[in-house]
């Protein structure tokens, strides 16, 4: 099976350039593909993670990834998707961002003897002329089809309309593609469907100045089935750096996932075979909750270690109770079988925990206060809210009073577990 093959039925595809040629050059070629990281943040995060994957099937096909990191686009800021203009990062920004993007690229990619390569456009952008560049590529570019573009209309209709800095992005890209395929025979760019007018305007280009046929794909932009875009929660994006999101928090983001949404996330974010998967778009209650189980197990193994995935798996039985996992439910998946219980795990060490003194809590703090602290509530409004609708607990008691005070009786030894609706704890752990 091709890896054009694979993607389209795991649902990465979106749209396709030159289909039965590039399906034909994969085939037959060990290709080079890559795809554009904007080095905003120091840690991606999994509104990215189709592209991470996809990168990672491509390896595995036998392809080779390219991640490019924008260190030079960075500077100016992508228009594709965004409303208004991008804030301005400085290079000492864009440095401490790379080395942390890298780092986590390196759990879905094996970037040992260049299997993988991690490239900065940096590189070549900062050191262009601007005359040469007007003149050797600018002259490729057509003002009126790139105005058409879906990245370039939808910021002229904005309040803020579209800066210069910006309407040079595309040129930028296109040259970046070019460059690639230069330096490294890359000729298939991949991205998200925003990226459409950048990757054709790139294959242009290297028409144009290589004389080389040159290829397309772009993904769908993931939302979960309540129409939320993927990654998004009450404390904001979902991190793939464990500092930022914790590993418990990211197996529970996926634990938590829309039943309509099990079997779509186990073909995007895994690597379990299909022929497993299908079966789960027939099941229904407890065993689709098995389901997720596995879904969030791996989906932390591969972004965190097996180890992590083995800790929040052990976190959460001690927090929800027991759980089985028979040998027929995607028996790909690496999740340890049979009965997992509380009495036969570790204590819950991965469940999010804060640190206090008794002193500062006991007969003191208010719950309400409590509950906006660790992150479980978004503000005291909406604590309070949480509390009169009787879905605040301590300890598996029912908070009742918005006034309620942490007491003595309240501990559990030198610890409290707090609780907002069904899913979602806190441990406040006393020195």
């Amino acid at each position: 099976m091709s890896v054009l093959t694979v993607l389209k039925e795991r649902g990465f595809i979106d749209a396709v350039t030159h289909t039965q040629e590039l399906e034909d050059y994969l085939n037959n070629n060990r290709a080079t593909c890559y795809i554009g990281f904007d080095p905003t943040a120091s840690s991606l995060h999994v509104g990215g993670l189709v592209c991470i994957m996809a990168l990672a099937h491509m390896q595995k096909n036998g392809h080779r990834p390219i991640a490019l990191v924008g260190g030079g686009t960075g500077l100016i800021g992508d228009p594709s998707g965004k409303t208004e203009l991008r804030k301005i990062i400085t290079q000492d920004e864009i440095d401490e961002n790379k080395a942390g993007i890298q780092k986590q690229l390196e759990r879905f990619l094996d970037f040992s003897d260049n299997k993988a390569l991690m490239v900065d456009n940096a590189k070549w952008l900062t050191t262009l002329e601007y005359i040469p560049f007007l003149r050797d590529i600018g002259r490729h570019f057509s003002v009126n089809r790139m105005i058409k573009a879906e990245s370039y209309k939808s910021r002229m209709e904005s309040d803020d309309g579209l800066t210069f800095i910006e309407f040079n992005y595309m040129l930028l890209q296109s040259y970046d593609f070019m460059k690639l395929a230069k330096n490294h025979d890359c000729f298939l760019q991949m991205g998200g469907s925003d990226q459409w007018g950048n990757i054709v305007a790139g294959i242009d280009l290297v028409r144009r100045t290589l004389g080389k046929q040159a290829f397309g794909i772009t993904f769908p932009l993931i939302t979960t089935a309540s129409g939320i875009k993927m990654g998004k929660t009450h404390k904001g994006a979902v991190w793939l750096d464990p500092e930022r999101f914790s590993p418990y928090e990211y197996y529970q983001f996926w634990v938590n996932c829309d039943d309509a949404d099990v079997s779509r996330f186990l073909a995007l974010f895994t690597f379990l075979p299909m022929e497993e998967i299908e079966i789960i778009k027939s099941l229904e209650g407890a065993d689709l909750n098995k389901a997720k189980t596995i879904l969030a197990y791996e989906a932390t193994k591969i972004a965190h270690g097996e180890q992590e995935a083995l800790k929040s798996l052990k976190a959460s039985v001690c927090v929800f109770g027991p759980m089985e996992v028979s040998d027929t439910l995607l028996p790909g998946s690496s999740i340890p079988r049979g009965v997992h219980s509380p009495a036969t795990t570790e204590s819950g060490e991965s469940v999010p925990s804060t640190l206090y003194s008794k002193e500062e809590v006991v007969d003191k703090a208010l719950v309400i206060d409590l509950l906006t602290q660790t992150g479980l509530c978004s503000s005291k409004s909406d604590a309070r809210r949480l509390v009169k609708q009787g879905g605040a607990y301590i300890n598996g008691d029912r908070i009742a009073a918005l006034d309620q005070i942490v007491s003595k009786t309240d501990l559990e030894g030198d610890e409290i577990l707090l609780r907002a609706g069904k899913k979602k704890y806190h441990k406040i752990i006393f020195e």
